[in-house]
């Protein structure tokens, strides 16, 4: 079938999936997420061989190494995705959910009450986990979903679209309120989005130029999950164990994530006493430091940055660090390099945290804590379908509220307008 007619048959299928999901209770949807947590642990050896031809196919065509992580699929890993599957079903379904009640002079009550979004084309890169993660939120949120990972998983991805279709089906849910996008055509991700009468949402996750690309071309609405230009900002007042720790978790815990720290900002006051150390701790973990003069000066390997190191997500083991004078130069950096993803301070002074939480502009401000908690689960989400970087209609992880929206519920008794 070519590309264009099957986009369109699958995005209708979707949209009749989606009425249909609007009658479908909790318990029909938690069966499905438990069916498929057990195929998950019942199918893994398949999962992975299908895995390893993504994973044969990436080192061939020179994938980095961050984003050879991102891509495995490993026993460790899919006992992590059937956890988290399980965790969605213990959730509280928002669908229906009635978010106040108030009687108008004339006698009516009116109210809000939770809705799917819908119709949702899920385009991501690289990390076939997220291919069950998106499909347990939206189904579960109510919506049906169509889902085009990178072409590096696509073997990964198809298997888990069989045992994510096959859950619906046993589950009595509208198996087509899941689908994966069988083509690597990229042809297929700019029909996708402009099926304006199909889709009521695009979420694009991955690369800046997918972002651009999808932002640019699409007709649907878009939610932005752009990348993380995220900053730790160390005070005049830090305790500075504290900020070594925080910091080295920040950067190398996984450093090919988006929530990982790419810009180390530290007070002048306080560089004497705390970046020698802390660069020999990077350095010892194989991250390679791109400074300012003045930080270069206390560490003499270190390599001179760019100002396109300012910008840029490295998503590997590669740290810019930068020398301020203060706490309104560090604020003034990540206004203008910041990608308002996650943006943390160390410090002891109250006063200067409350200031940093009011005026940084990111999704999640953290004081004394990494930055690597920017995470769905971490917050208590449960899982997450991304991070939003745009404030429409939601800002920071996308759990399952906020993958629905509100309609207004009237109830009258004979009112009339006059």
């Amino acid at each position: 079938m070519p590309v264009d007619d099957l986009i369109r048959s699958m995005a209708q299928a979707a949209r009749t999936a989606a009425r249909g999901l609007r009658s479908v209770g909790r318990d029909r949807k938690d069966a499905a997420l438990h069916l498929l947590a057990q195929k998950l642990m019942d199918r893994q050896e398949e999962i992975i061989e299908e895995n390893h031809k993504d994973l044969s196919l990436a080192r061939e065509s020179g994938l980095s190494a961050a984003m050879l992580d991102r891509l495995t699929l490993n026993p460790g890993v899919i006992q992590g995705m059937a956890e988290g599957v399980r965790e969605v079903a213990t959730l509280p379904d928002p669908v229906g959910e009635i978010e106040g009640m108030w009687k108008r002079p004339n006698g009516l009550m009116v109210g809000r009450a939770r809705i799917p979004l819908g119709v949702i084309g899920f385009i991501y890169e690289s990390r076939p986990n997220v291919t069950v993660d998106a499909a347990a939120l939206c189904m579960k949120s109510g919506n049906a979903v169509i889902l085009r990972g990178g072409s590096e998983a696509i073997h990964s991805n198809m298997i888990l679209g069989r045992l994510l279709e096959a859950s619906l089906e046993e589950a009595g849910v509208p198996a087509k309120a899941v689908q994966v996008i069988p083509s690597t055509d990229r042809e297929a991700v700019r029909i996708l989005i402009e099926l304006e009468d199909d889709l009521d949402m695009v979420i694009p996750r991955g690369g800046e130029g997918l972002i651009r690309f999808v932002t640019t071309h699409s007709r649907v609405p878009v939610l932005k999950h752009y990348k993380g230009v995220c900053h730790t900002y160390v005070d005049v007042s830090a305790d500075l164990d504290m900020a070594e720790s925080i910091c080295f978790n920040a950067k190398v815990q996984r450093p090919g994530v988006c929530n990982a720290m790419e810009t180390l900002l530290v007070h002048e006051a306080v560089v004497p006493d705390f970046l020698p150390s802390m660069a020999r701790r990077f350095e010892a973990s194989g991250v390679e430091l791109r400074g300012c003069p003045q930080s270069r000066n206390l560490v003499p390997g270190m390599k001179a940055a760019r100002e396109s190191d300012w910008p840029e997500e490295f998503l590997d083991l590669i740290l810019a660090v930068k020398v301020v004078p203060g706490m309104n130069e560090a604020m003034d950096h990540i206004e203008q390099y910041g990608s308002k993803h996650t943006e943390a301070i160390i410090t002891r002074d109250y006063q200067r945290a409350r200031r940093f939480l009011d005026e940084v502009d990111a999704s999640v401000v953290l004081v004394n804590a990494s930055t690597r908690f920017n995470d769905g689960n971490q917050l208590g989400l449960g899982a997450e379908i991304g991070i939003n970087t745009s404030k429409l209609h939601a800002f920071g992880p996308m759990g399952l509220k906020e993958l629905t929206t509100t309609k207004f519920i009237v109830f009258g008794e004979g009112q009339t307008r006059g």
